[in-house]
């Protein structure tokens, strides 16, 4: 037998000794991590987790877990305001019709809208004014949106629709080719942008607004005179801010659109003015202050930076509102009601709601027939004569 070295059997002692030791110490403790900042979702409930293969020798993990997983907070989910419903109490002395009579179950009223805005939400508010307007007078009542301003109009002329929510230079045609009766002017919390003069009245009840001139940031326009050789979107041929009045202003500075501009198009509605422009299908194009901002367009949900990519670069002086009139033979009782009950829906919160998600009206005025003779009479004086316009 060989004999081993003395130094070398109290080394290999040593070695065992020191691995004894090891594997009979108690794991160390870790250290604790910060929770983090953020939640993590828990796998779902119907998820499976595989538990793992067996195998003949099972590693014991490195570092046994101390800490207990952090539950994640609850946060309560971000609740909308709520809009109160309308208030729309019977109101007194209602007319009384008789089968078959206008206003009646089978011949309502027709209410006729302008389509300035998008025609489905004004379809939407339009009947939620018809069912109301039901409640408060007994009437029955159905909306149509015009395909066209001027089909507003002729709706009126051909007794097709009794009531109107017409706009401003509508109105004056109207007056002229079908005699029919302005009741109410729309009252508005006035809207501004960053050129106005009027700006102050930001938020103010008025019953006036002013048009605006808008263009792609891009296209270096900034003023009147850079609309030269561009192209332009305008409204409607009877759209007061979006083409009589920016018309006049055109030709006020030098002007034809006829023959200084590129190209024109009439877009239909100022929502489609503003984005027309925004998609450069158009340099520029008139619109009422502010289309960009505006809550009821309320473009910059479809458009978030159309704002900063389109901008106002002139506005216009101002302009009486729009509002509500009727057929000339149309019952002056059945006016009178239906004029208190727009009245009240404008005081009530809910019926307010309601305006304002049609053209942003904020709450009716009684208005005497004179009502617009004064911007009658400035459109005259340009050269705008609505009452040759009438065919």
């Amino acid at each position: 037998m060989n004999k081993k070295s003395p130094i070398l059997i109290a080394f290999l002692g040593l070695v065992i000794l020191t691995m004894l030791v090891t594997a009979c110490a108690p794991a160390a403790t870790p250290t604790a991590a910060a929770a983090p900042t953020q939640a993590v979702q828990a796998p779902a409930a119907t998820d499976t987790v595989a538990a793992p293969a067996a195998t003949d020798t099972v590693a014991a993990p490195t570092v046994a877990p101390t800490v207990a997983p952090t539950t994640p907070a609850t946060v309560a989910p971000t609740v909308a305001p709520t809009i109160p419903a309308a208030v729309c109490a019977p109101l007194p002395n209602p007319p009384t019709v008789k089968a078959g009579d206008l206003g009646s179950s089978g011949n309502p009223i027709v209410i006729t809208f302008v389509p300035s805005g998008d025609s489905g939400k004004i379809a939407t508010a339009g009947n939620a004014i018809a069912d109301c307007l039901g409640k408060m007078t007994g009437l029955s009542f159905k909306i149509e949106v015009g395909t066209s301003f001027g089909a507003s109009i002729e709706a009126m002329g051909a007794n097709k629709a009794q009531v109107g929510f017409l706009n401003t230079f509508s109105v004056l045609l109207a007056e002229q080719k079908y005699q029919i009766i302005p009741a109410l002017a729309s009252l508005r919390n006035y809207t501004t942008n960053a050129i106005d003069p009027d700006k102050a009245l930001a938020g103010q009840i008025e019953p006036f607004y002013r048009g605006e001139f808008i263009a792609s940031v891009s296209s270096g326009i900034k003023t009147i005179a850079d609309l030269k050789s561009k192209t332009f979107c305008f409204v409607d041929p009877n759209s007061t801010s979006g083409y009589i009045v920016p018309h006049i202003v055109l030709a006020a500075n030098g002007i034809n659109p006829d023959k200084d501009f590129k190209a024109t198009q009439n877009a239909g509605s100022h929502n489609n003015v503003a984005i027309a422009v925004y998609k450069g299908d158009c340099d520029a194009g008139s619109a009422y202050i502010d289309i960009l901002t505006d809550p009821s367009a309320n473009l910059k949900a479809t458009y978030p930076d159309i704002a900063q990519k389109v901008a106002p670069f002139y506005d216009t002086d101002r302009i009486p509102n729009d509002g509500v009139q009727y057929v000339k033979t149309l019952d002056p009782k059945i006016q009178a009601i239906i004029s208190d009950g727009l009245v009240a829906m404008g005081n009530d919160p809910g019926g307010q709601a309601v305006l304002k998600s049609l053209y942003t009206i904020a709450g009716f005025q009684k208005i005497d027939t004179h009502f617009y003779d004064a911007f009658a009479a400035i459109l005259k004086k340009a050269g705008v004569d609505p009452a040759t316009l009438v065919k």
